[in-house]
């Protein structure tokens, strides 16, 4: 379809609802004003300009649809659907909607720029049979949850020091999508051609997920948006193998990035497939992609101590940990946002340092160590090299984000293996190893360096994945001759 034309919209958003959902029991305002009082602000924050929602506020039917409401609805961008049982059964809630699809296809579509005109706020869930045709398909946005005993139970939207978090979490996930929604379709009188193409660093796949990790994929989603990028999917995904797979092919094509959140439960299998999940689908098919693109970064996640009784889904999780065909970051939900926006941030062309050769040794020791690392901090120091010293005080995210561009930038990696113990040093043997995800493009010039107390433990530790020195006498230069030589040689990771 063609752009929208300027003079057909007065509204950015008609919302629809049966009015007994703006009835309070206790008094006050009703659901429906609440949500559109708080959009209305919201949007107005979000936009920095006012967002024009009409609805209804009548407490009865109105019996002139096609004359009053529905010059509402044609002058209306969006439709948000406040679903209920009562709007369900409403002859009159259901007569709104198809208005507005019927109306819609002289005003570019119900599909527009590649998303929908279409929301749907669920406030009380209906049974999938009930639940009109146009929402049928649509993401939705599920203001309650199930219990543990099958009852629903509904997010109070109330405010004040004792609001229910889970109600504002996903009215800002509602307000989200309707910003990006009104900024993607309102005409602009300057210009009313398609935009430009976001740029590819600008969007982000997040997999779909098996239920119980929604609420993180929420929370990821909610973050990102925040930051200004545009996340895929935003529709459900085709529940078909053919048309499942080449839909998911297409988003992450238009990606950077794509993040995998893996929990315990399986997740739903697609028809025409007898044993994968679409967890496992979206999560081979980015890592195909990434074998073929070096640009593109898979990121699995799961929770620190995942279990599951689910044996297949158990054996995935296993393959997962030990065939990364994505980084792997098995850490706090904080800790992955942050991880995610590390890897979004546009990375410098060129190092500092790297037109006159300057090469670059990390030295990672522990802060027990740190006087007595300074005698090997000299040496590199005066054979030519920039020395990257630890740190190992201040914020933790900070820190986190120091070492891991550090390992992704250093052209030499020497762990001083002291005074710590040897879970501190498989963990940062481990950091090694994850360098390649974060960023890394050659591999990685490391050594262990052993020395300190003599003890039976550093005398039998042995490992395949960095070259081991042992020395526990004083610091002499030729114990490093080596190693110096090695990255002297190198081209320091660089391409």
């Amino acid at each position: 379809m063609g752009g929208i034309s300027l003079v057909s919209f007065t509204h950015d958003i008609f919302l629809s609802y049966a009015h007994i959902d703006d009835l309070s029991p206790g008094g006050g305002d009703g659901w429906a004003k609440s949500l559109h009082d708080r959009l209305s602000i919201r949007l107005h924050q979000l936009l920095g300009e006012d967002a024009k929602i009409w609805w209804d506020d009548r407490k009865q039917e109105n019996q002139y649809l096609v004359d009053t409401i529905g010059d509402k609805i044609s002058e209306s961008i969006l439709l948000t659907a406040i679903l209920s049982p009562r709007y369900a059964n409403s002859a009159w809630c259901r007569g709104e909607l198809q208005e507005f699809c019927s109306r819609a296809d002289a005003t570019g579509g119900i599909n527009l720029k590649g998303m929908s005109r279409l929301f749907c706020a669920v406030k009380t869930p209906v049974t999938d049979d009930r639940i009109p045709q146009a929402l049928r398909f649509l993401k939705r946005y599920e203001f309650y949850e199930i219990d543990a005993s099958n009852k629903v139970r509904e997010f109070r939207p109330e405010p004040g020091a004792h609001r229910d978090q889970r109600y504002w979490d996903k009215f800002e996930d509602l307000a989200q999508a309707l910003k990006l929604a009104i900024e993607t379709l309102r005409p602009k009188a300057a210009n009313l051609n398609e935009p430009k193409e976001l740029p590819l660093g600008k969007k982000v796949y997040l997999a779909a997920t098996s239920a119980d990790m929604q609420r993180v994929r929420d929370t990821v989603m909610r973050e990102l948006q925040e930051q200004g990028y545009y996340v895929l999917p935003r529709d459900p995904l085709p529940l078909n193998v053919p048309n499942f797979q080449e839909t998911v092919a297409d988003h992450l094509s238009r990606c950077s990035l794509s993040i995998h959140i893996i929990g315990a439960g399986y997740g739903v299998i697609p028809d025409g497939e007898e044993e994968k999940s679409i967890v496992r689908l979206q999560l081979e098919l980015a890592a195909k992609r990434a074998k073929a693109e070096s640009s593109f970064a898979p990121l699995a996640w799961m929770p620190i101590g995942l279990e599951t009784g689910i044996e297949r889904q158990r054996l995935f999780i296993e393959e997962v940990q030990s065939k990364l065909g994505a980084e792997l970051l098995q850490d706090t939900v904080e800790n992955l946002k942050s991880r995610i926006l590390e890897k979004l941030r546009p990375k410098p062309s060129r190092r500092s340092g790297e037109s006159r050769g300057l090469k670059r040794v990390y030295l990672i020791c522990d802060n027990r160590d740190l006087d007595e690392v300074a005698p090997i901090d000299d040496f590199l120091y005066n054979q030519g090299f920039e020395v990257i010293p630890t740190i190992n005080d201040g914020n933790k995210e900070d820190l986190a984000q120091y070492h891991r561009e550090n390992l992704i930038n250093c052209d030499g990696a020497l762990i001083y293996y002291g005074h710590a113990n040897q879970l501190w040093l498989r963990l940062k043997i481990s950091d090694l190893l994850k360098a390649p995800g974060w960023g890394r493009t050659k591999p990685m010039l490391s050594k262990i360096y052993v020395t300190g107390p003599c003890t039976v433990e550093k005398q039998r530790f042995r490992t395949r994945e960095a070259e081991v020195i042992r020395h526990f006498d004083t610091f002499t230069p030729d114990v490093l001759r080596s190693f110096i030589n090695d990255i002297k040689r190198s081209n320091g990771g660089r391409q």
